[in-house]
């Protein structure tokens, strides 16, 4: 019962969280999680050192067109997470960058794998709408509860606010975070230098 309990807390503490930080629309400079073994940029985009990165949680379940995904199956590929959900006005703003760096990363043949995270959308329905609508082509785990979002530990790099993007080395570390709507500039700005990582 007292972990029921306990988790309860948590979500409804993630619930709160996200709620008080949902759509940001970049207009304040974002919070760093505890730890502080990263920079947070002029943009406010954080990076961490090679060196101390930790790593990201397992983040696996269906995805917004009924499949399955794992994210821990795509080592070996810069990872780049989005949070974002269909009602989100700062999420419909970046969504054609994603759209845009996505594909032409994939036609360039490079170790990319983009994965959505959708969250706080009570209906696939409005999920698949946003995905067809802006050329959404790579999966987007279903969260409609926020418990993937859980699963990054605190003091980390985590994801605090609706849109955030997280950028995975190809070891499954955390590398860079931005807790804002990104245009495409500042999206390649956080892939590029982990994918050119030797």
């Amino acid at each position: 019962m007292r972990i029921g309990r306990a988790l309860l807390l948590t979500a409804v503490t993630l619930a709160s969280a996200l709620t008080l930080s949902a759509c940001s629309d970049g207009g304040g400079k974002p919070n760093g999680s505890a730890g502080g073994n990263y920079v947070t940029g002029a943009r406010g985009i954080s990076t961490v050192a090679k060196d101390v990165r930790t790593d990201a949680p397992k983040l696996d379940g269906e995805t917004v067109d009924g499949k399955t995904l794992d994210t821990t199956e795509l080592k070996g590929k810069v990872v780049v997470l989005n949070v974002w959900g269909s009602w989100c006005p700062p999420c419909r703003a970046e969504a054609p960058n994603f759209a845009r760096v996505s594909k032409e990363l994939a036609d360039a043949g490079k170790d990319v794998a983009f994965v959505g995270i959708n969250t706080r959308d009570t209906s696939k329905q409005n999920a698949t709408s946003f995905e067809e609508n802006f050329g959404i082509t790579y999966p987007s785990l279903y969260d409609p509860d926020g418990k993937l979002l859980l699963r990054f530990p605190a003091g980390t790099l985590n994801p605090q606010a609706i849109p955030s993007t997280i950028v995975l080395d190809k070891q499954g570390k955390i590398a860079a975070r931005t807790l804002v709507a990104v245009n495409e500039q500042q999206l390649r700005s956080m892939i590029d230098p982990v994918l050119a990582e030797q």
